[in-house]
């Protein structure tokens, strides 16, 4: 556990990562405020939706843009429990997400801080402000337990 409080936006977001784990899902939650308000929550659910593009930031974006009636976030953070893969980053960009918030680190498959860095490119049409760690050996811990019974089984 993380030796302070974490912000409630991830608490949240990592209660929706555990709730995809118990569907089955590799544990990722996300959660989208606006105005110091919780707007949307989401976690994994490609296994689920039979969906490859049901990632948690994903699926929280489209609950957002639902909700606002409107496909630019502006203004809004984004609070995840991982990296973003390539194409997450992708959406936050086309969402204009103000700033996004990762727990764990993904050097194998996250885009922001590594791989492709899809903020960094000049194509970009949007880039976040991006903060990193907080409740990172939270998610890490979820991560590493799921993957060890996966492999396990």
């Amino acid at each position: 556990m993380s030796r302070w409080p974490l912000p409630e936006p991830m608490q949240i977001a990592l209660d929706q990562a555990r709730k995809g784990e118990s569907a089955g899902e590799v544990p990722i939650g996300a959660v989208i405020v606006k105005d110091g308000a919780v707007i949307a929550t989401s976690h994994n659910a490609p296994r689920t939706l039979q969906d490859p593009t049901a990632h948690a930031e994903v699926l929280a974006i489209r609950h957002a843009a639902a909700l606002l009636g409107n496909e630019r976030l502006d203004g809004c953070e984004l609070w995840v429990t991982l990296e973003p893969c390539a194409m997450c980053a992708g959406a936050i960009a086309h969402a204009r997400i103000a700033r996004l918030y990762y727990a764990a680190p993904d050097p194998k498959g996250g885009a922001v801080e590594h791989g492709a860095r899809v903020f960094e490119h000049e194509q970009s049409l949007h880039r976040p402000e991006v903060y990193s760690g907080m409740g990172e050996e939270e998610a890490s811990g979820l991560l590493k337990t799921f993957f060890a019974r996966l492999r396990s089984s």
